[in-house]
């Protein structure tokens, strides 16, 4: 009994230690099995997806390039620090280098704007003269039978056969006769003659011969250059009439162009500096001596003067010059400039990203700033920024398409805004003008300027049509802006065959033509808002279309097919669409 009782207990010892040992054994397994594979979850969910900085509907997990555009992907990041602005866009610092963002700190700065002015030399009219016979006859010899030719003063130019100047003579050959008991007479006869420029010494010559001179030489009043002659031999003149044209060439004027929107930062005194195509390497200087005080109806541009001392008669007049003028601006604290290629213009808002830094990274905020006049590369910047902050000033539309991809605000997303009610016989008016807008556009397509000319005409013939008492209240004053807007871009379209100032005012005109679209609708089933993220040195461009096909105003036939489109407008209604929903509309895009 006691050796049964002893075997029991070994038994459930031994099984009691077995169950021990498999615990350990198999449940230590078990977990280090659930560690793995929540390691192998880890990595894999470390996956970085890779997305294009202009077309971000784009979405790849590995690298490589864009099936729209071939640029290079860059990694997206989607992490977002608990401390950071929700609405502010992380960015790796892969992604940086993969995008080529740069930053810069906004410094203050002295606003001197770099004007270059297109010119040309002309005759200084105080020194154009015409030199006139004082003697009435026939042209018997031209001593100056060119234009061109230098003249000294006092050189005899002309010789003139006179019959009243013969008449005159013997007048003074009688009176010399009775001079001792009339004086008058003999004066008076003398005095003829000198009226008609004959000198002291050729009068007392023709009374020692005592016989009349037929033959009169005509001297050179002044020194110069002939730039025209009058008369030919054979010639019968009067009294006073120009035989020829002279201008003194030692001094010149440089008349500059001077446009409307530069004539406030250019004033009398201002230094100028330029140059002339017929004499490389050298540059020419002078102050503005004179401003017109109207400007030309026809040109739009008032003259400014520069007087020149024209030593070796480098320049001549009708030469074309190019010079550049440094306007200051009224100094005050704070001023502050950004570069350009900082800046994302959408024609209502300008915007910036400002850059921030955090314990976990960098991340970009955008800022809406108001900008000043340009300076040559720069923008000043009235207000949204401080001096010291640091914000994106290259790969700038990088940072915004992440930022449309994360769905956060950008320069893509449109501010909410409704169609105005407007009569229908407003919006068949503003039909008219977008009809002849669209002629300008199709125009620039084309690459010809010609007919971006006569098709801005049209735009200003049909703006005049526009009856803006259809309109009342805000409707009414909304559009007395857009009309000037329209207005003041296509005149400066149609006074303009460089085809590359006809892109830039154009800019301007489709941003007012969107907003008049936007705001009041047209009678046109369906026109496109589309975009060119590379114009203008890739600070983008938008205009409107009659057409979903991309065909690129800015760039013609260079990049014909560069954009795509943003948002689609139909009759008195606008329809937003995201980039997502662009996909099939931008398959055509092409750098």
């Amino acid at each position: 009994m006691k050796t049964n009782k002893s075997t029991i207990i070994i038994a459930l010892a031994t099984l009691l230690f077995g169950l021990l040992i498999g615990w350990f054994v198999f449940g230590g397994s078990t977990e280090e099995s659930h560690e793995g594979h929540d390691h192998a979850e880890e990595v894999a969910g470390e996956a970085e997806t890779w997305t294009c900085s202009m077309h971000p509907q784009i979405r790849q997990p590995e690298p490589g390039d864009c099936p729209i555009c071939g640029m290079d992907l860059i990694p997206l990041d989607d992490e977002q620090d608990e401390d950071t602005d929700p609405m502010a866009v992380k960015m790796s610092k892969t992604a940086m280098q993969l995008a080529s963002i740069r930053t810069e700190k906004v410094k203050a700065t002295e606003p001197v704007k770099t004007l270059r002015l297109n010119g040309k030399v002309e005759t200084d009219e105080r020194r154009i003269a015409s030199q006139s016979s004082h003697i009435p006859g026939r042209i018997e010899e031209l001593m100056v039978s060119f234009t061109g030719e230098f003249v000294q003063k006092g050189q005899v130019i002309a010789s003139v056969y006179s019959p009243d100047l013969v008449t005159a003579q013997e007048e003074l050959f009688e009176a010399e006769k009775i001079k001792d008991s009339q004086p008058q007479l003999f004066n008076a006869a003398k005095e003829k003659l000198k009226n008609w420029k004959l000198t002291e010494s050729q009068i007392e010559q023709i009374l020692q011969s005592g016989k009349p001179e037929e033959l009169f030489d005509i001297q050179a009043d002044i020194s110069g250059y002939v730039t025209s002659r009058n008369v030919n031999v054979g010639d019968y003149i009067s009294r006073g009439q120009a035989i020829y044209k002279m201008a003194d060439l030692s001094r010149v004027w440089v008349l500059f162009d001077v446009y409307e929107q530069d004539m406030p930062w250019v004033k009398k005194g201002d230094k100028i500096s330029f140059s002339v195509a017929s004499v490389p390497g050298e540059t020419f200087e002078g102050r503005i001596s004179f401003l017109d005080p109207v400007i030309d109806p026809k040109t739009r541009v008032a003259k400014a003067r520069v007087e020149v001392a024209n030593s070796g008669l480098k320049l001549k007049p009708e030469m074309f010059a190019s010079g550049t003028v440094e306007a200051s601006f009224p100094a005050k604290a704070g001023n502050i400039s950004v570069p350009k290629t900082a800046v994302m213009w959408t024609g209502k808002r300008s915007l910036v990203y400002v850059k921030a830094e955090t314990e976990t990274g960098v991340n970009f905020m955008m800022r809406e700033v108001t900008l000043g006049p340009a300076l040559g590369d720069s923008y000043l910047v009235e207000s949204g920024l401080d001096e010291g902050e640091e914000i994106a000033v290259s790969g700038t539309f990088s940072i915004d398409a992440a930022a449309q991809l994360a769905g956060k605000s950008s320069m893509m997303t449109p501010p909410e805004s409704k169609t105005m009610e407007t009569p229908q016989a407003f919006r068949e008016q503003i039909t008219a003008v977008a009809n002849a807008y669209f002629e300008v556009k199709n125009a620039l397509v084309n690459d010809d300027a010609g007919t971006a000319q006569k098709a801005a005409g049209k735009v200003s013939g049909a703006l005049e049509n526009v009856e803006m008492n259809l309109l009342e209240g805000d409707a009414h004053h909304h559009w007395m802006a857009l009309q000037k807007q329209l207005e003041d871009a296509s005149k400066m379209i149609s006074e303009t065959a460089d085809i590359e100032k006809q892109r830039e005012h154009f800019n301007t005109l489709s941003e007012a033509m969107l907003e008049t679209t936007e705001s009041f609708g047209l009678e046109i089933d369906r026109t496109y808002r589309q975009f060119c993220p590379m114009a203008f040195d890739d600070e983008g461009a938008f205009w409107l279309s009659e057409s979903d096909e991309v065909l690129n105003p800015y760039f013609g036939d260079m990049m014909l097919r560069c954009g795509e489109v943003k948002q689609t407008y139909r009759k008195g209604q606008r329809i937003f669409k995201t980039a997502e929903n662009q996909n099939t509309q931008s398959a055509g895009h092409n750098h």
